[in-house]
């Protein structure tokens, strides 16, 4: 089942990248029992960053852990959570969490797993599964053929199905296997309607004098 709608994000995962130039948090070296071909070259705990642009804070990550492997080219990080701002840091405009997170250092794809939550205000759209991948270069968000992926929206739109494959250029998505679920397709001149009789609803005319 393929789709083309509105819904769909530019992926705020894309702000995981900015996590090389991390801040706030304790060092490390490894742990002497490993392998030098295995131990991380820099391990960092209790991560808190906060990217700014032109002064203003636009996205907050957190991690327990961050450990970054030159050799392998990637950094791996613990529990983590990243809130995307809107014009204030008080407006979160995008959360996300995961249990795991494999960044690739070369390519920015990013690997997320166990417990993978994305919800975006501004698209109205929450994403859950157990495992989910960024494509950078493609811009495409993705799962395993098998995993199961929830997709819901506020308008009660929700669908349970596997493979999920979405692409943030143009703004389509689809499940590659099994879906169900039902979605709800709002008429932009029908909400227009609606939202105009809900004000005059909270705005009624005044009653006239039958004397006039």
């Amino acid at each position: 089942m393929k789709f083309k709608t509105p819904i769909f994000v530019k992926s705020p995962v894309c702000f995981l990248f900015a996590l090389f130039v991390l801040i706030g948090c304790t060092f490390d070296y490894g742990e002497t029992e490993s392998s030098e071909e295995e131990a991380p070259d820099l391990v960092m705990e209790n991560v808190e960053y906060v990217r700014m642009e032109s002064a203003d804070p636009i996205a907050r990550f957190r991690a327990e852990r961050a450990e970054r492997y030159e050799n392998l080219g990637v950094m791996r990080l613990q529990n983590f959570t990243f809130e995307q701002f809107g014009t204030t840091v008080e407006e979160v405009n995008a959360y996300g969490e995961a249990g795991y997170a494999s960044v690739d250092i070369n390519t920015n794809d990013v690997l997320m797993d166990k417990g993978v939550k994305i919800e975006v205000e501004s698209e109205d759209i929450i994403i859950e599964t157990n495992q989910l991948e960024w494509k950078d270069e493609a811009r495409i968000l993705s799962t395993g053929e098998e995993n199961l992926v929830n997709i819901s929206q506020s308008n009660d739109t929700s669908f349970i199905g596997t493979g999920l494959s979405a692409d943030a250029r143009r703004r389509t998505w689809e499940f590659k296997g099994s879906v169900s679920g039902v979605y709800v397709h709002e008429d932009e001149e029908e909400t227009e309607s609606a939202e105009e009789t809900a004000a005059e609803n909270e705005n009624p005319l005044p009653e006239q004098d039958d004397d006039l």
